[in-house]
C-alpha cells in the first residue's frame, strides 16, 4: 500500500466531515448523510483490491 493512497483517504475524510458539518448546520441532514456514504463508498472502492490481494494471501497460505 503506497502512501498516497493513505493521504487520498485522510483528504477525502477530512472533504466529507466538513461538508458534512456544513450541511448539517444548513439544515440539509439528508444531503450530509448521503456526502458521508459517497465519500465512504470512494474509499471503499479504493481499498477494495488490498482487500481482495489479502485473502488471496490467506487461502495461499492455508493451502497445502
Amino acid at each position: 500500500m503506497s502512501v498516497n493512497l493513505i493521504f487520498k483517504i485522510a483528504a477525502v475524510g477530512i472533504l466529507v466531515s466538513v461538508l458534512g458539518q456544513v450541511l448539517k448546520h444548513s439544515g440539509r441532514e439528508e444531503q450530509a448523510f448521503l456526502t458521508s456514504l459517497a465519500g465512504l463508498l470512494l474509499v471503499l472502492f479504493w481499498i477494495l483490491p488490498y482487500i481482495s490481494d489479502l485473502f488471496d494471501d490467506i487461502r495461499r497460505l492455508f493451502a497445502l
